[in-house]
C-alpha cells in the first residue's frame, strides 16, 4: 500500500480503517488499479517521478461522512485533495497537488437539492455534473438555464470554485460569481455555512449572496481552505428570444475601433451575450466555427495566394492582405455579438449597436435569424449548444485523431493569461508570445485572438501539448514557466493553471514582498494547523512543508 509523505504505515493503515467505517470499505481506494484512476489524465509529467499520485481515496455520499474523514484525516496527520468530479483535464484533472493524499471523490454526492424557477435558482451538491442539471430541467420543463463550460461533463461545483466560466450572460457566465451560498466542511470537520445560510432555517440562502459581517465565500475558490458540499447557483431565465449578428470589418487597423465600440455596448449591458472574435483573412476560427468544425468534416484547401499574403502581413505587409480581402468578400476581423431577450428589445439593441459600429469605413454586417426559444429539435442541430445552455462534449475534440488531424497528441495544457481588453493589448500580446515561441522552440502561430468569456478584460487560451515523451514534456514544461515570468513582466498573469504550475504563477503575484501568498499562508495556518487539506493546492503549502520547501530554495 502506498503511504503519504511523513507519514507511518500504521497511522495510515488506522486512518484507512476509519474511513471505511466512515463510508464503507467498497468506497475506500487502495489498489495501484483503483488508483491509477486518480492520476492525471494530462500530466505534463508522464512517466516521470515527479507525476502527481494518490496514496488512496475514499467516496462519500453524506456531509457527515466527510465530517467523518477529515477528523480522522486530522487524528492521523494524513493530507487529503478533495475533487469534485475529477474532470479538470487541461488544469489538472484528479491528481493531487502533493503526490500522498488521499483523494475525497464527491462524485456520489450528487443530489440536485433544489431548482426554483420563480427564484431562477439552484442548490447542489459537488457531484452534480452539467449534464445532470440540464436533464433535470429539461425532464420538468423548467423555464431556467445553467451556463454551461466546455465540456460539459464536469461538476458545477468544481467548476465554479476553480473559477471557470460559459457562454451566456456575463453575470451567469462567471460562474464563481452566479454562485449563492456555501456548505463547507472546515479543515478541522466543523461545517460552515455561508451567506443568509448562516441563520437557522434562512428563508433567502440563494436570494442574497452576503449574509451579514465579512464576506468569505471567495476564500474557498481556488484554495485550500475547506471542502465544499453544497452550493448555490443563480440561474438564467430563459430569454424569449436569442440574435446572433456579426460586425465585418476589412482592416487590419480597425481592430481598435472594433474593441472601443464592443466595450462601450458590454459595459452598458446592450450586447448581452459573448462575443466571439474571428479572422477569416487570418484563418482564425471564432469559437462557434472552432466546435462546428470538431465534427471530423474534411476541411476545404486554403488559397495558395492567400496562405502567402498571411506570410507577408506577419512581416508587417498588411496591405496585400486587406487587398485581397476587399477582391474576395473576406473580412480581416469579424465580431459576432449575440442578444438575449424579447424579440423586440434583441432587434433594438442589434440596431443601436450597428449605429456604433458604423464609424468604421467598410464595415458591413450579417445578421442570423432570429430565434424564437425554446429552441425545436431541427434548431438544435444548426446552433452552438452552450449559447443555450446545452452542455456538449466536442470541445474536448481538440487534439484528437480527425480527417484533419493525423498525428493526435495525448492531452494538454492550458496557458490562459488575461490581458487588457484593448486592441493595443492583443497586438503587443502577440508580438511578445510569438518572441517567446521562437526563443523557446515552441510552434509559432501567425496570431492569435483573444477570448471574451470576462467582462472588461480579454483572455488567451493557449493549449501546449502533453505526449509521451518525456525530453519533449520537459521542454514544453520548462517553456511554460517561461512564459509566465515574460507574461508576468508585461503585466499579464493567469487567472488558473494546473497544479504543476500553480507554485510558478503564485509567485508571480508578488506585490508588497508576496503580500498575498503571505496572507493565504497565515489564514491557512489559522484553520489548518494541523495541515491536512490540500497541501499545494494553488500554491499555498502547509507550515512545515512550507519550511521545508524554503530551506531548499536557499
Amino acid at each position: 500500500m502506498r503511504t503519504p509523505p511523513g507519514v507511518g504505515s500504521e497511522a495510515f493503515a488506522a486512518a484507512i480503517a476509519e474511513f471505511e467505517q466512515a463510508v464503507g470499505k467498497e468506497w475506500v481506494f487502495t489498489s495501484e488499479e483503483d488508483l491509477d484512476l486518480y492520476r492525471d489524465d494530462f500530466s505534463p509529467f508522464l512517466g516521470e517521478p515527479e507525476e502527481r499520485w494518490a496514496a488512496a481515496a475514499v467516496a462519500p455520499t453524506t456531509v457527515e461522512e466527510v465530517q467523518s474523514i477529515v477528523r480522522a484525516a486530522n487524528r492521523h496527520q494524513v493530507p487529503l485533495y478533495p475533487i469534485s468530479t475529477g474532470r479538470n483535464l487541461g488544469y489538472g484533472g484528479s491528481a493531487p497537488a502533493y503526490s500522498g493524499c488521499v483523494v475525497v471523490d464527491l462524485k456520489r454526492m450528487n443530489r440536485i437539492l433544489e431548482v426554483s424557477e420563480d427564484n431562477a435558482s439552484c442548490l447542489v451538491e459537488p457531484g452534480v455534473s452539467y449534464f445532470d442539471l440540464y436533464r433535470h430541467i429539461e425532464e420538468r420543463g423548467l423555464k431556467v438555464w445553467v451556463d454551461v463550460p466546455d465540456p460539459g461533463w464536469g461538476s458545477l461545483v468544481g467548476n465554479a470554485l476553480d473559477r471557470g466560466g460559459g457562454y451566456t450572460r456575463p453575470q451567469f457566465r462567471n460562474h464563481f460569481d452566479a454562485h449563492c451560498g456555501l456548505e463547507v466542511v472546515l479543515p478541522n470537520g466543523e461545517l460552515l455555512r455561508t451567506g443568509m445560510g448562516a441563520l437557522p432555517g434562512a428563508k433567502t440562502w440563494q436570494q442574497y449572496k452576503s449574509g451579514f459581517g465579512p464576506w468569505i465565500d471567495g476564500l474557498f475558490s481556488q484554495s485550500c481552505y475547506g471542502i465544499v458540499t453544497k452550493m448555490g447557483f443563480w440561474l438564467m431565465p430563459r430569454p424569449e428570444a436569442y440574435l446572433s449578428a456579426t460586425v465585418l470589418a476589412g482592416r487590419r487597423d480597425d481592430l481598435y475601433a472594433l474593441v472601443q465600440a464592443l466595450n462601450h455596448l458590454e459595459n452598458g449591458g446592450i450586447t448581452n451575450g459573448m462575443p466571439d472574435l474571428g479572422s477569416p483573412l487570418l484563418g482564425i476560427q471564432s469559437i462557434a466555427e472552432y466546435a462546428r468544425s470538431m465534427q471530423d468534416l474534411a476541411q476545404p484547401a486554403e488559397d495558395p495566394e492567400l496562405l502567402a499574403l498571411r506570410e507577408q502581413a506577419a512581416t508587417g505587409a498588411h496591405e496585400p492582405l486587406e487587398a485581397y480581402g476587399r477582391r474576395t468578400g473576406l473580412a480581416y476581423w469579424t465580431f459576432t455579438l449575440k442578444f438575449y431577450g424579447p424579440a423586440g428589445v434583441v432587434r433594438a439593441q442589434w440596431e443601436h449597436s450597428k449605429e456604433q459600429f458604423s464609424i468604421i469605413p467598410g464595415v458591413r454586417f450579417r445578421e442570423d435569424p432570429l430565434i424564437r426559444l425554446p429552441l425545436t429539435e431541427e434548431q438544435k442541430l444548426s446552433v452552438h449548444w452552450p449559447d443555450f445552455g446545452i452542455p456538449t462534449l466536442n470541445m474536448f475534440s481538440i487534439g484528437a485523431r480527425s480527417m484533419s488531424n493525423a498525428n493526435p497528441t495525448h492531452g494538454h495544457m492550458w496557458f490562459s493569461p488575461i490581458i487588457p481588453r484593448s486592441a493595443a493589448a492583443v497586438f503587443e500580446a502577440n508580438e511578445v508570445f510569438a518572441a517567446a515561441a521562437r526563443e523557446f522552440d515552441l510552434p509559432v502561430l501567425r496570431f492569435s485572438l483573444p477570448s471574451c468569456y470576462w467582462e472588461r478584460a480579454f483572455i488567451f487560451i493557449f493549449g501546449f501539448p502533453v505526449t509521451t515523451d518525456i525530453k519533449t514534456n520537459q521542454k514544453n514544461r520548462a517553456a511554460f514557466h517561461k512564459l509566465i515570468d515574460t507574461a508576468a513582466a508585461h503585466g499579464w498573469g493567469e487567472y488558473r493553471t494546473a497544479p504543476a504550475f500553480q507554485d510558478a504563477v503564485m509567485s508571480v503575484y508578488s506585490f508588497n514582498h508576496h503580500a498575498l501568498l503571505r496572507f493565504h499562508e497565515t489564514v491557512k495556518d489559522a484553520i489548518d494547523p494541523n495541515g491536512i487539506l490540500s497541501p499545494g493546492r494553488y500554491g499555498i503549502w502547509l507550515r512545515h512543508l512550507r519550511a521545508r520547501r524554503d530551506r531548499e530554495a536557499g
